[in-house]
């Protein structure tokens, strides 16, 4: 499957406007080495909301990260967890300023296609109130996803489950506030822009993902604005904490 490893962490987030910067430099310079240093964590991936996607005066959260691990309990583990209750200056420096942060551990229940491509679609959905989960993954692992890596423009399909509840930790009491859980989430990535889109319009419309059993679906449009594996990290031992 295109995604590394059998669970994954979600994250989506926005960041105050004069700390943007900071952020970025932190995100990209000390924190995705940090985290792909520790063992279990395969690849993380910061992707930027396409403001032109905005609709109706309501935007989508400006970040969404995936790391994808080898298993759930990589994010539970030891050397993670020291991380958390022991951040550097700089992020204790970033935390203050995260704004409505949603941090979920997920199983990937499908993954299809090859790749990441730079244009991603993003639709966070909750299964229909008394409907059959297991049904519904099936749907959607087998009869939805399989058809949309066909089309051009269009590389990859996944989708996420919830599985568990991240501890608290001091990382998430500096942010101030508890972080929120994401539901289930369909992600297609692509190298066209446009193609994705057209699917946000067309197949993976709300109206058609409702009439399937998925409740509430937010599509919304990221471009892919960087990412790092686990081999270009030589180890947590080779890492930097910028103070």
């Amino acid at each position: 499957m295109p995604l590394l490893g059998h669970a994954a962490m979600l994250l989506s987030f926005d960041i105050a406007d004069a700390a943007i910067a900071d952020h970025d430099d932190w995100h990209t310079q000390e924190h995705l080495a940090e985290r792909l240093g520790i063992p279990g964590f395969l690849r993380g991936t910061r992707w930027l909301h396409d403001e032109s996607d905005d609709r109706d005066g309501h935007a989508a959260p400006r970040y969404f990260v995936v790391y994808e691990v080898e298993s759930l309990a990589t994010l539970t583990s030891g050397p993670y967890l020291e991380r958390l209750n022991h951040p550097s200056a700089w992020t204790q420096r970033v935390m203050p300023h995260y704004r409505g942060m949603s941090r979920g551990f997920c199983a990937i229940a499908g993954s299809v296609g090859l790749g990441l491509g730079h244009a991603g679609l993003r639709i966070p959905f909750r299964p229909e109130e008394g409907g059959d989960e297991a049904a519904l993954r099936r749907r959607i692992v087998d009869e939805l996803l399989p058809p949309l890596v066909a089309m051009p423009g269009i590389g990859s399909a996944h989708l996420f489950e919830p599985a568990a509840t991240p501890p608290m930790t001091n990382e998430q009491r500096i942010r101030g506030a508890a972080d929120a859980a994401p539901g289930w989430t369909l992600f297609v990535t692509g190298y066209r822009a446009e193609a994705l889109a057209a699917l946000a319009k067309d197949a993976l419309a709300p109206r058609r993902l409702a009439a399937l059993g998925l409740a509430e679906p937010a599509p919304a449009r990221y471009r892919l604005d960087y990412t790092v594996v686990h081999r270009e990290v030589g180890g947590a031992a080779q890492l930097t904490a910028a103070t």
